[in-house]
């Protein structure tokens, strides 16, 4: 099977955030150190939406994130995109805690 070189595969979303004008700078940064792909900005009334893609995996508790860092005035969507490969340092992380994982079961 090593052979073979295989690879994990995460699923990617479309994610559009609507946020207030003012914390434009913060959802950005914010979306960049989640492993996001900015797509594009649409502006609206007092606000931006945010088009990005994003690893399902970083979306868990974001909501928490973006209620901070709008005041509970952000708001956002996501949809399934497509597959990509997990980078290499979090794919050896997750092939580590498999490993643990089935250790402890084998133990018991």
């Amino acid at each position: 099977m090593l052979k073979a070189k295989p690879v994990i595969l995460e699923p990617i979303m479309d994610v559009d955030v609507t946020v207030p004008d003012e914390a434009m700078g913060d959802i950005t940064g914010s979306l960049n150190s989640r492993r996001g792909r900015i797509m594009g900005m649409e502006p609206g009334e007092g606000s931006q939406t945010v088009k990005a893609k994003m690893p399902l995996e970083e979306m868990y508790k974001y909501v928490n994130e973006l209620k901070s860092i709008t005041g509970g005035r952000g708001t956002y969507t996501m949809n399934f995109s497509h597959y990509e490969v997990v980078p290499s340092n979090l794919a050896q992380s997750i092939i580590e805690k498999a490993k643990l994982t089935r250790k402890e079961e084998t133990e018991e």
